[in-house]
């Protein structure tokens, strides 16, 4: 359901609404709507001298990329089975695929590029490959399936490092359905099937602690910031949790904190990354914005507990029923605001906060079940974006950390790179050439130059290198 007057209430008079409007450009103390600076506006303001500073700072950079966002797909990847999984490494040269044929694929994206560095043989896969993540240098990649394992395989050298991960569950049929690196590189994060988080110490190479998190699945798992020691977790009882590892133990797992409002399982958190504000993707078709600040009381709770437990419908073979299509909110929802208008179907789909670098973070992007991706924007919770190049579900999407790409993972097969397009009628989109019975077809190194090139030659011109000015 398309969300025409999204309510803002709860972040009219939130501080986040002033984080968010100085980090992506825009005057907090401003009376009137501000319309955004085009490029060449911005460039003509610094060259006459009318910038506060001699350089463009950050909420520049973001509110000239607003006009930016991009809107035309190549296909640089094809595979003859569903891709699951889509990420970039922490500094966007590297771009990981999971596919259901089992094969992890790692490529270069350095300049122009989207070369295939190096295949991975998956093991121990049940049905499929389901979450992968990068440890924050780049160098390893660990990835879960139906399995008690956890698999980490080296980024780079000739010799391949594949290492299973032993979590030890009680559980035979066992899936980790999320996993993330601690931002010290030390520690991997789990949730699983089990409904269990799960802490393995690669120091000690021992899975250090198991918790019993939620009342069914656990389908998403984050750290809150790079300390490591604020996690989150939702699950398919609709809940988003807040934990503390300083006071976490197996024997008494009691969250510090608890978020509802959701209707639905929880499909996907993304935090802010500032431990404090995160989001959450959920099967009732809406993503919500979470201070932890604000946590939800034990009749919230309760609501949401009954809401889930009055859902009689399958959202991977059945469609949307319509009372889930309802604009409606339940009481005691803590959320500062949702968002609607995706459609959460058949998997577990992904939504994330948009860089900081670009952007300031003013976005939130997310895969959709019709072969879509869409950009909401945090403050009004309308639409900016929508774009559909795809046959079938965009599980997985993932916006560039530094430049103006996006990539989308669909179960058609298809890895799509996502660029700005002009509209005048001289610029003609130029696609990938490629057979489409390959298993894999990629574009080859410096692929379509004339179309990517200009832009970003001007934008990092004016903007300067990704450390300038930071």
């Amino acid at each position: 359901m398309k969300d025409i007057e999204p309510d803002t209430n709860g972040l009219d008079k939130h501080d986040l609404k002033g984080e968010i409007l100085t980090a992506s450009g825009r005057r907090p103390t401003a009376q009137r709507p501000q319309k955004n600076s085009s490029f060449i506006d911005m460039l003509n303001k610094r060259e006459i001298g009318m910038l506060k500073h001699l350089h463009f700072t950050s909420g520049d950079r973001s509110e000239m990329s607003t006009g930016f966002i991009p809107n035309c797909m190549e296909r640089v990847a094809s595979y003859h089975h569903k891709a699951f999984c889509g990420q970039f490494s922490q500094s966007g040269d590297v771009f990981i695929t999971a596919c259901q044929d089992q094969n992890i694929r790692i490529y270069d994206t350095t300049g122009n590029r989207f070369r295939q560095l190096k295949g991975v043989a998956a093991r121990d896969v049940g049905w499929s490959v389901v979450d992968t993540a990068f440890s924050p240098d780049g160098n390893f990649v660990i990835y879960s399936s139906w399995s008690e394992f956890v698999h980490m395989v080296n980024v780079y050298g000739a010799q391949e490092t594949h290492v299973a991960l032993d979590l030890c569950p009680m559980d035979r049929r066992f899936c980790v359905f999320s996993l993330k690196f601690s931002e010290d590189n030390k520690e991997i994060l789990c949730g699983a099937n089990d409904r269990c988080a799960y802490v393995y110490d690669r120091e000690r190479g021992e899975r250090t602690l198991r918790v019993e998190a939620h009342e069914d699945d656990v389908n998403c798992i984050a750290f809150a910031d790079c300390s490591s020691y604020i996690l989150y977790s939702g699950g398919d009882d609709g809940l988003v949790k807040v934990w503390d590892r300083r006071t976490l133990s197996e024997s008494y797992p009691k969250p510090i904190g608890v978020l509802a409002g959701h209707s639905d399982g929880i499909t996907h958190i993304d935090s802010k990354g500032d431990g404090r504000y995160l989001i959450s993707n959920s099967k009732d078709q809406t993503i919500k914005l979470w201070d932890i600040r604000r946590f939800s009381s034990d009749d919230a709770q309760e609501q949401t507990r009954r809401a889930v437990a009055n859902q009689s419908w399958d959202y991977r073979w059945q469609g949307v029923p319509r009372r889930s299509q309802r604009k409606q909110q339940l009481l005691g929802d803590s959320s500062l605001m949702t968002y609607r208008g995706h459609c959460v179907l058949h998997t577990l789909i992904r939504a994330y906060f948009s860089p900081l670098f670009t952007t300031g973070q003013r976005y939130i992007i997310t895969g959709c079940a019709t072969g879509s991706f869409i950009v909401y924007d945090i403050l009004t919770g309308k639409k900016v974006a929508k774009h559909k190049q795809h046959k079938s579900c965009v599980r997985d999407v993932a916006w560039h950390p530094y430049d103006n790409v996006i990539m989308t993972s669909s179960w058609d097969g298809k890895v799509g790179r996502w660029y700005y397009k002009r509209s005048e009628p001289d610029l003609v989109e130029t696609s990938v050439s490629g057979d489409e019975g390959n298993t894999d077809t990629t574009s080859n190194t410096e692929t379509h130059p004339q179309r990517t090139s200009g832009l970003r030659d001007r934008l990092r011109s004016a903007l300067g290198s990704r450390s300038s000015h930071e």
